[in-house]
């Protein structure tokens, strides 16, 4: 039996491709009874907006063939050929494991992933296609990609500008109850919005060249207050915090236009840039602009490598438990064979020592155990040494011995 992988992700398929690739649960469902057909009754497919792929247990190279033909004729309007990839054995469960903890993300190191494993196996296993083999792997996968999640904390080193921002401003000036001016309604500033809510802003007030759009936001956003850009002078000086993400050629704050009554704290996520530097020679204004930001987003990118290093050293270690188990469990169904064989001899030889022996109840389940305990002692140390053989190849070859000398 061999671990298998197949599929596309945002690495090597453009988005086109994989907006057409995506699995429904109902495809997922087909998918698994289509390569039923072929032998396979252990598979998993993960199907999220940068992943469609199948993770799979085969016992003929033949079958990784038909899987991919399978996967190819259930979209085939995608044209495959050029963006299928797949992995076998110790490397598709490597990659398993690198996909759990978020290594082979678009953000690298993220959560939400893992969450998306969780899910896939749960589907599968209900719908009756993941079995001991499947459950252990994706499993261990899982566990190992907490074990980094709480030992190395990946996610935690930030990587979005707009978040580092709302995260820098935090520090500065403490975000928790403040009164806040968002100045523009794109994107960014949107993002913005979010991380300064997360961070139990007191009170927003936004502004936007474009009041439709701003005015949007406040089916998102049902306490936003929404003010004319005109006015947006008029509004910093109430304003604890301000900031400023537009797309703007111009300045849009000034120095000029606009003299403090109390401490306020700036922060410009727009390039070119929004706000006047020169605010700063004012002791009463802070300014936290993209040059102090990017430092701090390449000193985390950097960070996250150092990180990610030192996870593959994890997963590597993890994985050959997992490595072990699945080759000691090919000789599962040998070791059991052995065991049933031994129970027919038990119950033949009971079987018959009953029918010739005048026995009450009690000598009658002292004859089985003793029977039973006689064989089983006899095999004891057999099943052992099959459980320890360290290649498919000797497997093989041990597996065949046995079929022989026990005629199983």
């Amino acid at each position: 039996m061999q671990f298998g992988f197949i599929g596309i992700n945002y690495k090597n398929a453009p988005l086109s491709i994989r907006d057409i690739t995506s699995f429904t649960d109902v495809k997922k469902l087909k998918f698994f009874q289509e390569v039923e057909t072929i032998g396979i009754d252990q598979c998993m497919v993960l199907s999220t907006c940068n992943r469609s792929e199948v993770y799979f247990f085969y016992d003929r190279e033949i079958q990784l063939t038909q899987v991919q033909q399978i996967y190819k004729k259930m979209f085939s309007e995608a044209q495959l050929e050029d963006y299928l990839i797949w992995l076998v054995g110790e490397n598709a469960i490597s990659y398993l494991f690198r996909i759990a903890a978020g290594l082979e993300s678009l953000v690298l190191g993220e959560d939400q992933i893992l969450g998306q494993v969780k899910e896939a196996l749960d589907f599968s296993r209900t719908m009756g296609y993941s079995k001991k083999e499947l459950n252990k792997v994706v499993r261990d996968a899982i566990t190992c990609a907490k074990h980094i999640k709480t030992e190395l904390k990946i996610s935690e080193r930030p990587l979005s500008v707009s978040y580092i921002g709302i995260q820098k401003l935090d520090k500065v000036c403490g975000i928790c109850g403040k009164r806040a001016l968002v100045i523009g309604s794109g994107k960014t500033a949107v993002l913005a919005l979010k991380y300064l809510y997360e961070y139990k802003v007191g009170q927003v007030v936004i502004c936007s060249r474009t009041l439709a759009h701003a005015d949007g936001l406040k089916r998102e956003f049902t306490d936003l207050t929404v003010i004319p850009y005109e006015k947006r002078y008029e509004i910093m000086k109430e304003c604890d915090l301000v900031v400023s993400a537009t797309a703007s050629p111009h300045l849009v704050v000034r120095r000029e236009h606009f003299t403090p009554i109390h401490p306020i704290v700036f922060l410009d996520l727009a390039t070119p840039r929004d706000i006047d530097t020169t605010l700063e020679q004012d002791s009463r204004i802070r300014l936290i602009n993209l040059d102090t930001l990017q430092e701090i987003v390449k000193e985390n990118r950097l960070e996250r490598e150092r990180l990610v290093a030192e996870s593959k050293s994890m997963i590597t270690e993890d994985m050959k438990e997992t490595c072990t188990w699945l080759l000691q469990s090919r000789m599962d169904s040998t070791i059991e064979s052995l065991q049933q064989r031994c129970s027919g001899i038990v119950e033949d030889s009971y079987e018959y020592l009953d029918r010739k022996l005048q026995l009450n109840q009690r000598e009658k389940k002292l004859l089985h155990k003793v029977l039973n305990a006689s064989l089983q002692r006899l095999l004891r140390e057999p099943i052992q040494e099959l459980k320890q053989i360290e290649t498919k190849e000797e497997q093989d070859k041990y597996q065949e011995f046995v079929k022989k000398l026990f005629q199983i």
